[in-house]
């Protein structure tokens, strides 16, 4: 669960940096990162709960 967990995070933060080097999807592709982070640390705080 870590190991995805961490590749969601650094995905998002790929995410994040490139979103300012694409021209015209900046917005989609930083969203995506805010969903991916968010996706990170959310997965192991409710696969811990069950």
């Amino acid at each position: 669960m870590f190991i995805v967990a961490l590749l969601l995070f650094l995905l998002g933060m790929f995410c994040f940096g490139i979103a300012f080097a694409v021209p015209g999807l900046q917005a989609i592709i930083f969203f995506g990162g805010i969903l991916l982070v968010s996706a990170a640390i959310a997965l192991p705080i409710h696969a811990r709960a069950k």
